[in-house]
């Protein structure tokens, strides 16, 4: 694996950095018999999920196949794929009859999701968190899936707690996150009715600099907004780190169905983020409200004892975020709302 950059210019260079495929990666990949399917592989972290299991092939000298399913709203993202060696499927996966149609496989990863306008939409987040599960596990019954989740299905717990661990009481607040562990639980059910082999990844808060935490916080700071305060502290974890590990759960899958948090170990707080981004943008920075004792966070104790601990920093996320702001580079205009406390987006 070649070091990581000092500064990313572009999102070439970004995306570069996404898929570029650890030893260990390379070292798994061969595993896997073709193909290999990613389910909503349109979204945030599916293209660049896809394009690193097909690097990883391809540095390994394995010849997978990899099928990247979704809507495809955007066909830039579709032909990024295609060019990138990964076979594409154009599907809506809420339509049951379509699913005969997908490829056969006995490696599936599970992307798909529906978060923002739950509220204006709930019945829609609903379908997509409990219908499209269901259609997937009955589907692939025989496949291994990771299926990824959040740590969203977790209640807010205390800040010095350590963060919810795999045990801990889900008793999330809100519809998003109620509808959530739904799929959770459907994919858990059918999972028990077909001996299907599953692991549920909680997944808290993936870091792209077009998108995700940081990302929001130095937007804020670059147009001189004030930082909301109110979720006073999170984890989170570079979107290439969290690929891989999605991409390696598959050697868990299990039944009962391996639970997995995966997060950075840190518990971050936002005060101390947005002045350390502050002082690399060279900008004031403003907040509002005050720290709450509580906050979504997670323990990855479990996933850093699976796959080893992690490479990419805290400050070389901070470093690679302030440049990125100040040179204005592209933003998916898709904010995390991570400051929300009610579950409501």
């Amino acid at each position: 694996m070649n070091a990581l950059p000092e500064l990313i210019a572009d999102e070439a260079q970004l995306d570069a950095t996404l898929t570029q495929p650890s030893e260990a990666l390379r070292a798994f990949i061969p595993e896997l018999n073709s193909p290999l399917v990613i389910l909503g592989a349109g979204g945030k972290m599916g293209p660049t999920l896809a394009v690193l299991a097909k690097h990883a092939a391809d540095l390994a000298g394995h010849a997978l196949e990899v099928i990247a399913v979704s809507r495809y709203s955007n066909e830039t993202t579709r032909q990024w794929l295609e060019n990138n060696g990964v076979q594409t499927r154009t599907a809506d996966l809420l339509d049951r009859d379509q699913w005969a149609d997908l490829p056969n496989s006995e490696n599936v990863i599970y992307l798909v999701g529906q978060k923002f306008g739950t509220e204006a939409n709930p019945s829609l987040t609903w379908a997509m968190n409990t219908l499209v599960p269901t259609h997937a596990a009955e589907r692939y019954h025989s496949a291994r899936i990771v299926a990824l989740s959040t740590g969203c299905v977790y209640p807010l717990v205390p800040v010095d707690s350590g963060g919810a661990t795999e045990d801990s009481t889900l008793n999330p607040p809100g519809e998003y996150a109620a509808a959530c562990l739904a799929r959770e639980r459907l994919f858990t059910f059918h999972a028990t009715q077909n001996q299907t082999a599953l692991t549920l990844v909680r997944l808290n808060y993936a870091i792209d600099l077009r998108y995700g935490v940081l990302h929001d916080i130095a937007q804020k700071i670059h147009h001189g907004q004030p930082i909301d305060l109110a979720m006073g502290h999170f984890n989170c974890i570079w979107q290439g780190e969290a690929n891989e590990r999605i991409l390696r759960s598959l050697s868990l899958c299990d039944n009962p169905p391996r639970l997995l948090n995966l997060t950075a170990s840190e518990i971050l707080s936002v005060r101390k983020v947005a002045t350390r981004l502050g002082e690399l943008m060279k900008r004031e920075v403003q907040f509002s409200g005050t720290e709450a004792d509580t906050a979504w966070l997670s323990n990855p104790a479990q996933s850093i004892a699976a796959f080893g601990p992690l490479t990419v920093e805290l400050e070389t996320l901070l470093r690679w975020t302030a440049h990125w702001t100040d040179s204005e580079g592209r933003s998916l205009g898709k904010p995390t709302h991570f400051e929300v406390r009610d579950g409501k987006y």
